[in-house]
């Protein structure tokens, strides 16, 4: 009560509000104590933000600064066991919280007897491509990516390129909820101006000729670096909401979001713009308009680079997810090339091994997350080097982004659509699916008047018809939903209808709630 009455006191008389909040946090802490109630001794960590591989919490509703720090020992403690005196870098996006969330996320690492170096404000990218810079043991990058604000979380890396599999989640999962942790005394250490050396980088692929280039980051951190880039390599850059905004005031910088995507296309066609690019919170994907205004899934562009790349690159191998679309499998030029496609688990970690473990030159994500390895890049995804590989693919070309992808089979493809489903429910709907799919297979099922012809369930369930359709359900690796896309090289009602069949099987589990976007 006398608190209480302290503050409404302050209050009236408007003393200056730092001192008000200083004093409220003073009280409320004398308060705690007297109660023997104080918060900030319990450490919060909701299991769950152990996610396939990244961690993604609510900030501070899942987890508190204690659970960030143990997330941090926890993370060390698995560098330690590979590393004796290790490096590990560490970067933050820029949400409002995300440099605190760093800051204990680091007292962690250190508690464990790692050294850290901190390359500050900076993109996933960055991180990844620091470690082979710097000559790190690990890194690891403050950031929820597309999520909306009031998340965080974090990606991390110890093999050079790669980040944490399901494995080493499940591990560092462990360790941290059954605090498992190694102690000692580490370093800190700031690096300044590391940005200008990945801006550097990225800047050296010239171009022959000027294209003019829509770039649109949705207010997050990709905005203080892309138009700088492709302005460096010669590209004309009409800036669109690059101002940073950790709100996200307009859209989530999502290039799976088709209101992201429409206002860029409506950008490029205000502009004349030769292509747009949308590019996520932490820059490691990248969405792509065309120059009269379509919205083309990455998935298609993918193709289209791949080709590209094919011509000079034959005997090459690529690495696509179980999302994208089929036409890789059958592709001429591919073909022509003598280029092999590998089908793998959706998950910009599991991409990437699998391009760095079967050396392919280039994996595709229909989220947008690519991958280059040498001479292209580093194996890690970049969204903005994968932008400049679209630039290089319109340079190598006399005809319009449109025109390419008019030449390409023709397809009909659903957005990602992402229905919620509880974490702890989400995979055994997904196991329930599988068996539900695979019996009506057997029963010679007909979805729009044709059987199921195959069935891949290296992530999901995605189910091929005798036409090429196909649809695939799989449970998101990084939120509470589930995941579903459709593709029909026939027509787009069949796109519709093997949705629809979707649909009607998760609506009977009863484990189904609101679509983040669907198909009418």
């Amino acid at each position: 009560m006398l608190c209480a009455d302290f503050f409404n006191i302050l209050y009236k008389l408007e003393i200056n509000r730092t001192f008000i909040e200083h004093t409220k946090k003073y009280a409320i802490k004398k308060l705690n104590k007297y109660t023997n109630i104080n918060m900030q001794n319990e450490k919060k960590i909701d299991p769950f933000g152990f996610r396939e591989y990244d961690a993604r919490w609510l900030f501070p509703e899942s987890i508190n600064e204690m659970g960030i720090e143990s997330v941090g020992k926890g993370f060390g403690t698995q560098v330690i066991k590979k590393n004796k005196n290790p490096t590990v870098i560490v970067g933050h996006d820029y949400r409002s919280y995300s440099e605190n969330v760093k800051k204990n996320f680091v007292k962690g690492l250190i508690s464990t007897g790692c050294n850290v170096k901190d390359i500050g404000l900076c993109l996933s990218p960055t991180v990844y491509f620091s470690q082979f810079k710097l000559n790190s043991d690990a890194v690891a990058m403050i950031t929820a990516s597309h999520n909306e604000n009031g998340w965080t979380g974090i990606k991390m890396g110890i093999e050079k390129g790669l980040t944490h599999c399901k494995d080493e989640m499940s591990d560092l999962k462990d360790i941290v909820l059954n605090e498992k942790f190694v102690t000692g005394s580490g370093k800190f250490e700031e690096i300044k101006e590391f940005n200008k050396v990945y801006i550097n980088e990225l800047s050296k692929n010239k171009l022959k000729k000027k294209l003019k280039v829509v770039a649109a980051c949705g207010n997050g951190t990709a905005g203080i670096f892309a138009p700088e880039i492709l302005r460096g390599i010669g590209c004309e850059v009409i800036e669109l909401d690059c101002n940073l905004d950790y709100t996200f005031p307009r859209y989530n910088p999502n290039p799976e979001d088709m209101k992201m995507l429409h206002e860029i296309a409506k950008c490029v066609k205000e502009n004349n713009a030769d292509v747009g690019f949308g590019f996520d919170g932490d820059g490691d994907r990248v969405g792509v308009i065309d120059n009269i205004g379509n919205e083309i899934f990455a998935d298609k562009i993918g193709l289209l680079i791949a080709r590209n790349i094919s011509n000079t690159h034959k005997n090459s191998k690529f690495v696509v997810d179980v999302k994208s679309t089929g036409l890789f499998m059958n592709d001429e030029v591919l073909k022509k090339n003598n280029c092999k496609t590998i089908y793998w688990k959706t998950g910009h970690s599991y991409i990437k091994r699998k391009v760095n473990e079967d050396k392919a030159i280039a994996g595709f994500e229909k989220s947008g997350h690519f991958f280059f390895n040498n001479p292209l890049g580093y194996g890690f995804d970049d969204g903005i080097n994968s932008a400049i590989q679209v630039c290089n693919l319109l340079d190598n070309q006399t005809e319009k982004l449109n025109i390419l992808i008019d030449k390409l089979p023709k397809t009909y493809q659903s957005p990602t659509m992402g229905p919620f489903c509880k974490d702890d429910e989400k995979y055994k709907v997904i196991e329930d699916i599988i068996i539900k799919i695979k019996k009506l297979k057997d029963e010679n099922f007909k979805i729009s008047g044709q059987n199921i012809l195959d069935i891949l369930t290296v992530n999901g369930i995605r189910f091929t018809l005798e036409d090429g359709s196909w649809g695939l359900i799989r449970a998101s690796s990084n939120k509470p939903s589930l995941v579903v896309v459709t593709e029909s090289p026939t027509s787009d009602e069949i796109k519709k209808e093997i949705f629809y069949f979707i649909d009607k099987l998760l609506q009977e589990t009863g484990k189904i709630g609101e679509y983040d976007q669907k198909i009418s």
